[in-house]
């Protein structure tokens, strides 16, 4: 999708290519810090630290590809001036292509640091998987949609799966948090709630036009909103999804936990974890 958006100011340039250069670089260094840290879990966590490095790398490469097609989308009139649109324009449709690959990684590797039974993992991954493919592929017409009423259409069709995410996350994902050491279900718990509450900022952007912000301050803020939230939701995530698998491998593995923390984990962890 080309931007609607003819010119940006110096200020407003800078801003949003800075925002862009920063989160290509929160992407590409969390990814390398998950892989290099996969031998502080457990086998059995390591592959979740793996969903989430992949998860920051293709953030990382598509970012890379939004930095290049901005430059060539901006052009300078003048050393300090505006810039303009030029026949290229800026392809904002690299971010839906990262989201259809990254949201449902991000649902696979919540499920899978927690090393649940096959049968429940495959039961949540299930359900899971497509509604976020659809609601990543219903939301996208919708961005390219001139008109307010296909938008809110789209963007409305777009929720109905969201909603039904929040069901699992929330009501069937709590019935195997029991079986979960106390401090791993509280931080499970919170990890949902960053997880809604970064994805809720990208509606606030898409539904900018709805409510009347438009032109070059609009393009700006919806640029940095949407990559401020891809940083929280990726890099962010995947870091409480390390420290989840380090908690989880302490109370797994008395010997891991003498041996990574300097001391053994609590008799309730234990016996929490072995439940």
């Amino acid at each position: 999708m080309s931007s609607a958006v003819e010119t940006l100011s110096n200020g407003q340039f800078q801003t949003v290519y800075n925002v862009f250069s920063f989160a290509l670089a929160s992407m590409l260094f969390t990814a390398l810090f998950l892989l290099v840290s996969q031998g502080r879990v457990l086998p059995r966590y390591r592959q979740a630290l793996v969903v989430s490095a992949t998860v920051c790398g293709i953030a990382a490469y598509h970012y890379f590809r939004i930095i290049n097609s901005f430059n060539e989308g901006f052009a300078p009139t003048a050393i300090g001036g505006d810039y303009t649109l030029t026949p290229f324009g800026f392809n904002e449709a690299y971010r839906y292509v990262d989201w259809l690959l990254t949201v449902p990684l991000l649902l696979l590797e919540t499920i899978a640091v927690l090393a649940l039974p096959r049968a429940t993992r495959a039961s949540l991954l299930t359900k899971l998987i497509p509604a976020s493919v659809l609601m990543i592929a219903l939301g996208y017409p919708g961005e390219v949609a001139i008109d307010t009423l296909p938008k809110m259409l789209w963007g409305a069709a777009s929720t109905i799966p969201f909603l039904y995410i929040l069901y699992v996350l929330f009501v069937e994902l709590t019935k195997s948090l029991g079986r979960q050491p106390a401090e791993v279900a509280a931080s499970v718990k919170r990890l949902r709630i960053l997880l809604i509450a970064t994805w809720g900022v990208y509606p606030i952007s898409y539904l900018f036009p709805v409510f009347g912000l438009d032109g070059a301050d609009a393009f700006v803020l919806r640029q940095v909103g949407y990559s401020v939230a891809d940083v929280l939701a990726k890099c962010l995530y995947g870091l409480v999804i390390y420290k989840i698998a380090r908690m989880k491998s302490a109370a797994d593995d008395p010997v891991f936990a003498e041996q990574e923390f300097e001391e053994a984990p609590s008799s309730e962890a234990r016996a929490t974890a072995a439940a």
